[in-house]
């Protein structure tokens, strides 16, 4: 793109002002200069990830990438000091807000408490996890247990309501590698505990 944009603006035949041609070149070399920000980040990330089992276990996750897995194990290290998944999730503001009484279980809206980044990375990863199932469904592929629960919600509930449950999903079982020291399994069906 920056090659064609460029010969576009050395080309004298067409109608560009010469100010704004300068101005259009400057703009070309601040993004070429963002860009080689970017990517020396996430060479960066990449680096502190090939010595960090943590971010290593997380990126096994469907949905997780580099900066989530990164900024999961740099912001939360050790997820054993929460009890549970559940907490976990809690934590980052992914879990409905419960309005119950009596018999009646009412949940609503997503709590948005906790650390904003990673709640929104998680998100973010959650509609991509959406969108490669919904690929593969289109290419017939097979699905996971997961991809396949995630599609079913997001007919029955919507896109952006699936996305937080899977981003929710997503961090009780990153929870469970992390308390396992295990990598993800999407295909994993919690098991109720044993009654004695």
């Amino acid at each position: 793109m920056r090659s064609a944009t460029l010969a576009a603006l050395e080309d004298a035949e067409n109608d560009l002002p010469m100010a704004l041609r300068h101005r259009l070149v400057e703009l070309l070399d601040e993004i070429a200069e963002q860009s080689a920000a970017v990517r020396r980040i996430e060479s960066d990330l990449a680096e502190f990830s090939s010595r960090d089992l943590r971010s290593q276990r997380y990126q096994t996750a469907t949905g997780v990438g580099l900066i989530i897995a990164t900024a999961l194990s740099a912001s939360y290290g050790d997820l054993m000091r929460f009890p549970s998944g559940r907490h976990f999730a809690s934590s980052l503001g992914i879990t409905p807000r419960e309005f119950s009484s009596g018999n009646a279980r009412r949940l609503g809206k997503i709590t948005r408490r906790g650390d904003v980044y990673l709640r929104q990375t998680i998100i973010h990863g959650a509609r991509s996890l959406l969108q490669s199932a919904a690929r593969k469904r289109r290419r017939n592929q097979s699905l996971d247990r997961l991809g396949e629960w995630a599609l079913a919600l997001s007919e029955r509930a919507g896109h952006n309501k699936a996305a937080c449950a899977v981003a929710n999903k997503l961090a009780r079982r990153l929870w469970a590698a992390d308390h396992h020291r295990a990598d993800f399994d999407p295909n994993h069906v919690s098991q109720p505990p044993a009654m004695h």
